[in-house]
């Protein structure tokens, strides 16, 4: 290849994925106010711009690390509500055995 067959191919990825990434990463920031699942195409459009850019490989990062941070804060609360709902059953139901025996 010659070099500036190299140099039009490197040029045209780089618009190419720019437009595709960029096109999909509007969509998943249109869709925080629209109907639509932006908590995954706004990733998918940041992976994409991500193959050829490094600062979207850095807010990629950035997303993912926050989507970590919530889905295990989100684990921690759905397990405190499991422990406080478990304790009031337990003892509800000994109080409805113990009144059922009598």
């Amino acid at each position: 290849m010659s070099e500036f067959t190299h140099q039009t191919y490197v040029v045209a990825r780089k618009v190419v994925i720019a437009l595709i990434g960029g096109t999909v990463t509007l969509i998943g920031i249109a869709m925080i106010v629209l109907p639509g699942p932006a908590f995954v195409v706004l990733p998918a459009g940041l992976a994409i711009l991500a193959i050829e850019f490094a600062w979207a490989r850095r807010w990629l990062k950035k997303v993912k690390q926050m989507a970590q941070e919530a889905m295990d804060k989100l684990h921690h609360n759905s397990q405190q509500k499991q422990a406080n709902i478990a304790s009031p059953h337990c003892a509800t139901s000994t109080t409805t055995e113990s009144a059922s025996k009598k």
